[in-house]
């Protein structure tokens, strides 16, 4: 029992290796991304994050995380999760489609100066995708958390900024994104705490 224990241990240390290195090398794109989300807060913007399944209840996490910081002191950021609400995704997948969830409800929910954050394990949930272009077509900034290649989600024109957990092994890839999502949390305070690092407007 604790040989295969052991294996089975060293084998899951060896998938999450590589991809762990992988996103060290993708430090400059994190931080141009947490700079850009830290502008748009401080502008008033708020963060409107979505995914399917487990990136779901990720969506719900990021949302709790800037609206009710566990580090005591940091500063609470304006968030929400489109996925929290099963009344309006389920109605909205009756009438237009499981595709339109997202899109159909940014329209109505966002305002200048906002944010999207779409999730994705694989970078082909095509409710995402729409999302995501949704957002660009009212001038919010995208930004898109992805495994694999990043699939069609990484190829729109529409994201701004792609965050590649670069794994085909999905629960590989769902472990990154909580570690870059958190990292997306961190690094906001970190240029808001910058005197002078974003422009001098105050977050409402």
């Amino acid at each position: 029992m604790e040989a295969v224990l052991k294996e089975a241990l060293t084998a899951a240390r060896a998938r999450r290796g590589g991809p762990g290195q992988a996103l060290l090398g993708d430090a400059e794109a994190v931080a141009r991304a947490c700079h850009d989300m830290a502008q748009r807060f401080h502008q008033g913007g708020k963060l409107i994050v979505f995914g399917n399944g487990g990136p779901s209840t990720d969506a719900q996490h990021v949302s709790v995380e800037f609206v009710h910081p566990v580090v005591v002191g940091k500063r609470a950021l304006p968030a929400t999760s489109l996925t929290s609400d099963a009344a309006t995704l389920t109605g909205v997948a009756n009438r237009d489609g499981f595709a339109e969830v997202f899109a159909y409800q940014l329209p109505i929910l966002a305002a200048e100066a906002d944010m999207a954050l779409g999730l994705s394990s694989d970078g082909d949930c095509a409710n995402v995708r729409r999302g995501l272009e949704t957002g660009r077509e009212l001038d919010l900034l995208t930004v898109a958390l992805v495994g694999g290649d990043g699939g069609a989600i990484a190829a729109s024109p529409a994201v701004d900024h792609v965050l590649t957990a670069h794994t085909a092994d999905p629960l590989v890839a769902k472990e990154l994104h909580v570690t870059l999502y958190h990292i997306l949390w961190e690094l906001v305070h970190v240029f808001f705490e910058q005197p002078g690092v974003l422009e001098p407007e105050e977050v409402s």
